[in-house]
């Protein structure tokens, strides 16, 4: 199986749709660890790896979707998560799921958009 037909993200015009993010580096294709907090602080670092290709910021970061497979993980995801997210915060939606490696414990997604003047 080759790899999977999607974008990491893509631009149009002012608004940016990063794919959902997991807690594998991209680089070395190694999972961040096997708790919530490094899976966590992993999927943000590459879903703002993205977002700064982009050319925006965090702060442009509009809309989060939070993929838990696990409930009981919520708060220690959620305290990693306001590490990269200032006030006003970004709208989001969490929602528990179960992804297709048993490793995996979190997946994001985003949309962001350049603030306009």
């Amino acid at each position: 199986m080759g790899p999977a037909p999607l974008s990491a993200a893509r631009r149009n015009g002012p608004m940016l749709f990063v794919s959902g993010q997991v807690g594998i580096d991209p680089l070395s294709g190694a999972l961040a660890g096997s708790d919530i907090t490094s899976q966590t602080r992993q999927v943000l670092e590459n879903m703002k790896s993205l977002v700064e290709a982009g050319g925006l910021s965090m702060a442009d970061v509009m809309k989060v979707g939070i993929f838990p497979v696990n409930g009981d993980d919520f708060a220690a995801m959620n305290a990693v998560y306001a590490e990269y997210f200032d006030a006003p915060f970004s709208a989001r939606a969490t929602v528990g799921i179960r992804l297709n490696d048993p490793r995996l414990l979190v997946e994001m997604d985003a949309i962001a958009m350049e603030r306009q003047a």
